[in-house]
């Protein structure tokens, strides 16, 4: 269950990062709150962090068993427990934004996903 709510939320900040990257004014939510709308040259790195959002989706609906594992489970495992550090570094970081919008949005999103991570990953 930890690991399909993990999943839709983070297909949550998948679909806002999207956004951000085709150049809607949500880049308040996303890299301190430095600008509403994306320059060209952080819309390409978005779209990276999209395909690197998509993959964790995908590993934590491994790990919790719901999709057949492409890699093996110890990977499956540690790339789980990476996404956790990283959501939980994130949600830090998120926490010390001076955009309200990222502090007050994305950083409660961020540390629901993370603690999905952590759980999916120690029940494996």
């Amino acid at each position: 269950m930890y690991s399909i709510l993990g999943a839709v939320l983070f297909g949550v900040i998948a679909t806002m990062t999207v956004l951000v990257a085709c150049g809607l004014p949500l880049g308040e939510f996303t890299m301190g709150g430095q600008y509403k709308i994306l320059p060209k040259k952080f819309r390409v790195m978005a779209v990276i962090s999209f395909a690197v959002q998509i993959f964790a989706m995908i590993i934590v609906l491994q790990a919790g068993g719901f999709i057949s594992l492409w890699l093996s489970f110890k990977v499956t495992k540690y790339i789980c427990f990476f996404f956790a550090a990283y959501l939980s570094l994130n949600t830090i970081m998120n926490m010390i934004s001076k955009s309200r919008k990222e502090k007050y949005v994305m950083t409660p999103l961020s540390l629901i996903v993370g603690i999905c991570f952590w759980i999916t990953a120690f029940q494996m």
